[in-house]
């Protein structure tokens, strides 16, 4: 979602409203959101794209990520990616929710509050603002597609380490990384009640938000923070026994392929569904997914073509991937053939990190969330700034009325808004990277992380579980 997403997700009931003191003389009045000013087409869209990202964990997600482990490990990816699901959904609810799109008070640059917490005050009664002045959606409409967010991004991270994570380490991570790095992330690069709200409240917002950081559905929040996490990860736990001395090929590429195909899917309601209502951004970000993301598929394909004399479908699938990840921050503001150059230079950039940086490094990320996840995240977030640009056909950014003047089109600099995309990605690896590593490493410390040699040995299936996947 971009970085306005969150433009009014604070709840105000006309009551509490008619009790505010007047405002002072020349202000405007806040406006009082009724579901009269509910369009039924939005709330319908927003339901089916939530359904869309659900979709995008489990099965996508799972599916992608457990055809590419050994048999004996495939049970223990599609529980851990379910169970992540279902825990993160009601840490959502409990406080996530309101850490990410409440006023944080004294540390409103980094985090919200607590008066959110377990949804209090949010009913069928109340709104949140989208990005037009006077169109607005059910709150529970926008508690419920921001849940999925908060579902996927920590089920991502625990490829770079599959086949040797123990399960409920993981689950114990999954909640504290949540509260400590992917709420704050939230909330810092998409959190800003805007002035149908709080008249005049222009500093109430977060800080990447406040730099004028573009994100239109998650490339630093999601990807960037999911794949740093992930490298912290890996390298915290080791590499697999036997890693680089022992074929460990993925045991079903039909999987991955069926994973990736509703990954793809499901990643319209992903982008599209980021703009909070349906209309001609949201085409804007439907065409942008399908385009950039057939545009990366084909290169990687062609790269292998031209390497290896084969194109492999795993190749293909990455590159899909790849493209669907460098989209993501760009979604929205790209025009349609600028979004296949930023598809093919993903592409490009995430198989020489694959194949040749990760070899060069000697890290054992299993199923490459570094490469294609944090590098793709990279390229598509400091690529946004270039897409955008009204020079280039850029157009979503400029077509709604809550944005600061920076991105005035007659103003806008793709080398300033470079630097500030710049500082974003920067800001989100140091953030994300040295508390995952610290996190990590506590808990390693005091529960253990990896099983043992010969619970990896067996596979994680029975020993984690007490079952198989395949029982032939």
């Amino acid at each position: 979602m971009k970085p306005m997403k969150i433009a009014g997700t604070l709840a105000l009931g006309a009551a509490a409203l008619a009790a505010m003191p007047a405002l002072a003389q020349g202000t405007a009045a806040p406006v009082v959101p009724t579901a009269a000013m509910v369009n039924k087409g939005d709330v319908a869209w927003m339901l089916v794209s939530t359904a869309f990202v659900l979709l995008m964990s489990v099965p996508g997600l799972a599916l992608f990520y457990g055809g590419l482990v050994r048999a004996k490990n495939m049970l223990s990816v599609l529980m851990q990616v379910l169970t992540i699901v279902c825990v993160a959904s009601l840490v959502w609810v409990s406080w996530g929710y309101s850490m990410a799109f409440t006023n944080g008070g004294a540390l409103n640059s980094f985090v919200g509050g607590f008066s959110k917490v377990g949804l209090a005050g949010v009913d069928a009664s109340t709104f949140a603002a989208t990005f037009s002045n006077g169109v607005y959606l059910p709150e529970l409409v926008f508690v419920i597609f921001q849940m999925t967010f908060a579902c996927i991004t920590p089920a991502l991270i625990v490829g770079a380490f599959a086949e040797r994570v123990k399960f409920t380490p993981l689950i114990v991570f999954t909640v504290i990384w949540l509260t400590i790095v992917y709420f704050p992330m939230a909330h810092m690069v998409w959190y800003w009640p805007g002035p149908d709200f709080q008249a005049g409240a222009q500093g109430d917002h977060g800080l990447l938000w406040g730099w004028g950081a573009l994100d239109f559905a998650g490339g630093t929040v999601v990807h960037i923070n999911a794949g740093i996490a992930g490298l912290m990860g890996c390298l915290v736990i080791g590499k697999r026994r036997g890693y680089k001395a022992e074929p460990m090929p993925p045991h079903s590429l039909v999987m991955t392929m069926i994973g990736a195909s509703l990954l793809w899917i499901g990643w319209f309601g992903f982008n599209a569904g980021s703009n909070l209502e349906a209309n001609a951004v949201t085409a804007v970000a439907f065409i942008n997914t399908f385009t950039a993301t057939a545009a990366a598929g084909m290169t990687w394909a062609v790269i292998e073509q031209i390497v290896h004399k084969k194109p492999s479908l795993l190749g293909g699938a990455s590159g899909v991937v790849a493209g669907l990840v460098a989209i993501t921050p760009a979604a929205g503001f790209a025009h349609p053939m600028t979004s296949i150059v930023l598809g093919i230079v993903a592409s490009i950039v995430c198989f020489f990190f694959v194949t040749t940086v990760k070899n060069k490094l000697g890290y054992d990320d299993s199923l490459d969330v570094f490469g294609v996840h944090c590098v793709g995240g990279i390229v598509g977030a400091i690529g946004t700034a270039i897409v955008a640009a009204p020079a280039l056909g850029g157009q979503g950014v400029f077509d709604y009325n809550v944005l600061p003047a920076a991105f005035d089109p007659a103003t806008y600099s793709i080398p300033a808004q470079l630097w500030i995309q710049v500082k974003a990605v920067a800001f989100t690896l140091i953030w994300s990277g040295a508390i995952s590593y610290v996190l990590f490493l506590a808990i390693d410390k005091t529960m253990g992380l990896r099983p043992t040699a010969e619970v990896e040995a067996e596979g994680l299936d029975i020993a984690e579980h007490g079952e198989r996947a395949y029982n032939m």
